[in-house]
């Protein structure tokens, strides 16, 4: 139980932006037989939950927006607001991506509704973990 405690907390490291890779040790977990599917629930669980720590930093930052020092100049606040308005909520889709911690930290920021943005998160990153899974089974033989 310790070592998937450990595949959790990097899952969900890896998903805040904190610089971290949660691949080499769900690779490794694989690569030691532990079972797919166990890491596949327990890298999104992780992964998932470290998006929502991003979308709270987000939403919370929200309340500043208009404060002098807030860390977003208002141009680059209106351009961000206008490509997730183009995008919607599909780009949360991405969230598993390099850069993905953009999207979720726009997400909060802009209040998006909390159900959508658990369902699409929960899909991109439980396919990012599926598809890690997947390739290293195929390198790994």
């Amino acid at each position: 139980m310790i070592a998937l405690t450990g595949l959790f907390l990097a899952a969900l490291l890896a998903s805040t932006p904190v610089p971290f890779q949660s691949e080499v040790v769900f690779i490794g977990f694989q690569a030691a037989g532990w079972p797919v599917l166990t890491l596949v629930i327990v890298a999104s669980v992780g992964n998932v939950l470290g998006s929502c720590v991003t979308y709270a930093v987000g939403r919370g930052l929200g309340g500043f927006r208009d404060h002098p020092r807030f860390p977003v100049r208002p141009a680059q606040l209106a351009r961000a607001e206008g490509w997730f308005q183009r995008w919607g909520l599909w780009s949360l889709l991405l969230s598993w991506a390099p850069g993905g911690d953009v999207i979720v930290a726009a997400a909060g920021l802009l209040r998006v509704s909390i159900l959508p943005f658990l369902i699409l998160v929960s899909i991109a990153k439980t396919a990012r973990y599926t598809a890690v899974a997947l390739a290293a089974g195929a390198a790994l033989g």
